[in-house]
């Protein structure tokens, strides 16, 4: 090695080395939050009788894309030994929030649970109450008998930054009180099946157990519950999921008050607006929720809501994705009068809307399809279309007129959402709707169109109805 080389070395080195004491004073100090609120955290512990299943994870189907997508983390035995019960066990966390024996955690840490036991940090052990719970934003409300218990300081997640420190305490794989940092990855996330929490995403690292438990800021502030870990294994793999504080001490007030939570709803379908479609709806960007259908008698019919319409604003707050508007109208009391603005026809609209109540999940019926005619030649879309049978106009999606796909003839209309299938009830097209009666006047519609150019559809599959933007052929 050269004399230069060495001393190059040499001079990185020391660089390094008296770089180390400022690189040591730019990391967060979180030995002080942790020993301060440690105190407040507590591990949850329930059991449930339950019949043992294979994969170990009770009521849900292996074949469910669920299974491998988001697994909530909760350690479950997965065989029971002969001669046993089949009781099923579960380990999560949770925090006290208020001195007199209020406790959050997850509504899945105590789900179907027969008997939950809280433990607190100095050993001692409470049998809980479930005080409410509410599978929609997966917060429980826990209450044991004890005073005078060290609680949480809340914080506002609305201050929160990407990028800034947090903090999770909680009980990973049983391990009580354990300590994980990381940072704020992203906010307001929308996770599948999650219509109402905008989740913090984070880098933290969360394991079986820590589900329930605080997401703390450098202040020592609760402002998350952590929730959900994104893994193909089971395991952390560096993209955990919190629900904001303020989303759960919402729906914490009304458990306590009347053990469930309302929720606001209108009676619309929606989607999200694409580049595409707000070219064809003469929307300058996309922003909004785009109203693929209005439930007859609804909140939203009586309103005047229209299929078509663009959500963009809800009683003063801004719609800027689709996914922003069920949080907006599930947070909004019902029987509240709500101003909405929509984009309709090329330019703005005001309406105004009396908020209903969001009833219970219930079942959504499926509709089979039933043979499809001969199909009339493909068009400029790339795509052959029949007129709906007998049976097909029956189910009541074909009762104003409208064709179904039957086959996808060129590589533009295979890559785009439409579906063989598929019934087609209108083309937008420059902000103007144009209902579908038959296959002859679809095909001259078509005809009309420039090659090369994006529309819309108003696409029926099932019980559903969706706007597709899809490009015509070049030429």
């Amino acid at each position: 090695m050269s004399a230069r080389i060495f001393r190059q070395c040499l001079a990185s080195i020391l660089f390094l080395v008296a770089a180390l004491p400022a690189m040591a004073r730019d990391l967060p100090d979180i030995a002080g939050l942790a020993e301060r609120q440690g105190l407040a955290v507590v591990n949850i512990s329930s059991t449930q009788a339950v019949k043992a299943t294979r994969s170990g994870v009770p009521n849900m189907d292996e074949d469910d894309p669920m299974f491998d997508f988001f697994r909530r983390f909760i350690p479950r035995h997965p065989s029971v030994p002969r001669g046993e019960p089949p009781d099923n066990r579960s380990l999560g966390s949770g925090f006290i929030v208020s001195s007199d024996g209020y406790v959050l955690t997850n509504a899945h840490v105590v789900d179907g649970a027969d008997e939950i036991i809280v433990k607190l940090t100095d050993k001692r052990e409470f049998r809980a109450r479930v005080m409410g719970a509410d599978p929609r934003t997966d917060v429980a409300l826990l209450k044991i008998d004890a005073t005078g218990l060290p609680r949480v300081v809340l914080g506002d997640p609305d201050k929160l930054r990407v990028g800034d420190w947090v903090v999770a305490i909680g009980s990973p794989f049983g391990f009580e009180n354990s300590v994980t940092a990381g940072i704020v990855s992203a906010k307001g996330r929308s996770l599948p099946q999650e219509n109402f929490v905008p989740f913090i995403q984070t880098d933290v690292a969360i394991n079986p157990g820590n589900s329930g438990g605080p997401l703390f800021n450098l202040k020592g502030e609760v402002v998350g519950i952590n929730s959900q870990i994104y893994s193909r294994t089971g395991g952390f793999m560096g993209l955990s999921f919190a629900i904001p504080i303020d989303v759960a001490m919402d729906v914490q007030n009304q458990l306590r008050a009347s053990g469930r939570v309302q929720r606001g709803r209108i009676g619309v379908a929606i989607q999200e607006v694409s580049r595409e479609l707000a070219d064809s709806f003469k929307l300058s960007k996309p922003v909004g929720a785009l109203v693929s259908s209005v439930e007859k008698g609804s909140p939203a019919d009586k309103a005047g809501f229209e299929q078509g319409d663009i959500v963009l604003t809800f009683d003063g707050k801004s719609v800027s994705v689709s996914s922003d508007l069920p949080r907006i109208v599930g947070s909004t009391r019902p029987g509240h009068k709500a101003a909405v603005q929509v984009w309709r026809r090329g330019a703005a609209r005001d309406l105004s809307v009396v908020v209903a109540e969001l009833p219970d999940d219930k079942q959504r019926k499926v509709v089979s399809r039933a043979p499809r005619p001969e199909p009339a030649a493909a068009n400029k879309l790339g795509i052959t279309v029949v007129a709906p049978n007998a049976e097909q106009r029956k189910d009541g999606r074909f009762s104003d007129g409208g064709v179904v796909v039957d086959t996808l003839r060129s590589a533009s209309a295979r890559a785009s959402e439409i579906q063989s299938g598929d019934g087609i009830l209108a083309l937008v097209n420059k902000g103007v709707r144009t209902d579908i009666r038959s296959v002859d006047q679809f095909n001259r519609v078509v005809a009309g169109l420039e090659f090369g150019q994006s529309v819309t559809l108003l696409v029926a599959r099932g019980d559903f109805q969706t706007f597709v933007p899809v490009r015509t052929l070049e030429r």
